[in-house]
């Protein structure tokens, strides 16, 4: 009886002294909190919400993430300047909402547990990790510390508090205002023991010393704040920095985008070297052959000569994607070619670039008519009769079908089957591109004065699908297999010598020479609109 007695006793005395704490704090100034969000402004947009936790704060919609965010700090940054610093009579504004540095009462038959807050009251601001939401709120300094991700933009000055409330004690002799705000609440009624602040809780986080560390990100990978030499963590650092930047610019500068792609690939490059890592090494490649593209890419937007001589160069085609789609072509010619023989494969080039995509096009007489074919009813009839071509009627009538009235024509082996792609990829407006650049090319002016044969005007397409961007044989002009240059045109290596002097006196190439594998040389400037050049992704 008298132990039960005792601990009801007791249970009063704590409840007096707890309730009389939180009276004395409930007396106190609510701490200011607010809070400015970033949400998607619609589904499947780029366009971001800016709001306010502040009713007077209307929401913005604004173009980007990365405008929303700078948008959203500027905005913070106004409210922390608009208001005073924090006040020294104030208590947590994370209090009121229970967060997990406050614990919570357990209930009126159990002791409540003093709650943890400590320090002089600060202005922290804090933040998520993925830049959505920010957030300032006056709280205590060991409040402000728990949050990883706080920043102390002010600390109050000691100040005389308000009077204790009824239940709450002073350190005896000491007047109130020698202790200022006391967040934390005494253990027991009968022995409170202040302590003073400056050793009672821990520094705020923003007094700590840190040591000035430099880190940065570049192509999803984070730069180490140790990584050695110290010029090649600031290349790399500053690079991600204007990589970020060209992505926010209106308009691309393709010039530019090369210019940081070279120096990533050559600081990717000293990285792989000092860190002997494989993957950084693939990446400086990626690096190389993005910068070579993007300069390609400028040289044909802007017309300049990759000779860098000021002279305008326009190619027929224009774009490295449309080089590559006469490379498909060819290869699938040389691949599908039905009869042997270089006649047969240049008229095959022909209507393979008429009937690309379908399977289905439309020939006049004069299309096989400009052709150097000995024998042309001749060949179109075999070409009918292996079932390789398709024609309504004779070929008689192929022969002499004008413009005005074209023969349909058809090669099975290029009609797509139900549900299934052909074998070109490319769409309906680039295959007359195609077929205009074949016809150029074979057609050259002095190739048909000189009445140069079938295999002369297959070694010109060839040599044009085969150059660098300066016109040089091969991709790095370096010169081009003899047996390669030998199995397109359908004839012996032997043979290739006359038609090469044949195309260096018609002007279409210079400076060629023999080796006992290769052809070295370069095409003359009067072709080199034709070329398709070879970049070092597709070599």
């Amino acid at each position: 009886m008298r132990r039960r007695t005792r601990r009801r006793r007791a249970g009063r005395e704590d409840r007096t002294t707890v309730e009389g704490t939180v009276s004395g704090l409930e007396e106190r100034v609510v701490g200011r909190a607010w809070t400015v969000r970033l949400d998607a402004a619609d589904r499947g947009g780029a366009a971001v919400r800016v709001s306010c936790s502040r009713p007077a704060c209307a929401p913005q919609v604004l173009p980007s993430a990365a405008v929303g965010r700078t948008a959203a700090v500027a905005h913070l940054a106004t409210h922390l300047r608009a208001v005073s610093g924090p006040r020294p009579e104030a208590y947590c504004a994370c209090r009121a909402e229970e967060c997990h540095t406050h614990v919570r009462d357990t209930g009126p038959r159990e002791r409540a547990t003093a709650s943890r807050c400590g320090g002089p009251v600060v202005m922290a601001v804090i933040n998520d990790r993925q830049g959505r939401w920010w957030r300032a709120l006056e709280c205590c300094a060991r409040c402000a510390a728990a949050h990883p991700s706080a920043k102390i933009v002010a600390t109050a000055s000691a100040a005389t508090g308000p009077a204790p409330a009824a239940g709450a004690r002073t350190t005896a002799g000491a007047p109130p205002s020698a202790v200022g705000p006391h967040f934390s609440h005494a253990p027991s009624a009968e022995a409170p023991v202040p302590v003073p602040v400056a050793r009672a809780v821990p520094a705020p986080r923003s007094a700590k010393p840190r040591r000035h560390r430099r880190y940065g990100k570049i192509a999803q990978r984070i730069v180490p704040h140790d990584l050695h030499p110290v010029a090649l963590r600031d290349e790399l650092i500053e690079l991600g920095d204007l990589f970020r930047a060209y992505q926010q610019r209106p308009e691309p500068d393709l010039a530019e985008l090369a210019e940081l792609h070279s120096r990533k690939a050559k600081a990717f490059t000293t990285w792989a070297e000092v860190t002997g890592e494989t993957e950084l090494r693939l990446e400086a490649r990626r690096a190389d052959q993005a910068a070579d593209a993007a300069l390609l890419q400028h040289q044909q937007r802007t017309g300049q000569s990759p000779a860098g001589a000021g002279q305008v160069l326009k190619r027929l085609l224009t774009a490295p994607a449309q080089w590559e789609h006469a490379r498909t072509v060819l290869d699938h010619v040389a691949d599908h070619t039905p009869l042997p023989g270089p006649e047969a494969r240049l008229l095959t080039v022909m209507l393979t670039l008429r009937t690309a995509l379908t399977g289905t096009g439309n020939l006049v007489g004069q299309d096989v008519a400009t052709l150097p074919l000995s024998h042309p009813q001749e060949l179109v009839g075999r070409l009918v009769d292996c079932g390789w071509l398709r024609i309504p009627g004779t070929v008689d009538d192929l022969l002499a079908s004008r413009p005005e009235s074209p023969t349909p024509i058809t090669v099975p082996s290029l009609v797509p089957l139900p549900g299934a792609p052909g074998p070109f990829t490319f769409g309906k407006k680039m295959r007359p591109k195609l077929s205009g650049w074949a016809q150029r090319a074979v057609g050259d002016k002095k190739l048909r004065k000189a009445r140069t044969g079938a295999a002369t005007r297959l070694l010109v397409l060839a040599l044009a699908i085969r150059t660098s961007t300066d016109g040089g044989l091969g991709a790095d002009g370096r010169g081009i297999a003899l047996e390669t240059l030998a199995s397109w045109c359908a004839v012996d290596v032997g043979e290739l010598e006359p038609l090469v002097e044949q195309l260096t006196e018609k002007d279409w190439l210079a400076e060629a020479a023999f080796t006992d594998t290769q052809l070295t040389g370069r095409v003359s400037e009067r072709v080199l609109p034709l070329t398709c050049p070879l970049t070092e992704a597709t070599t």
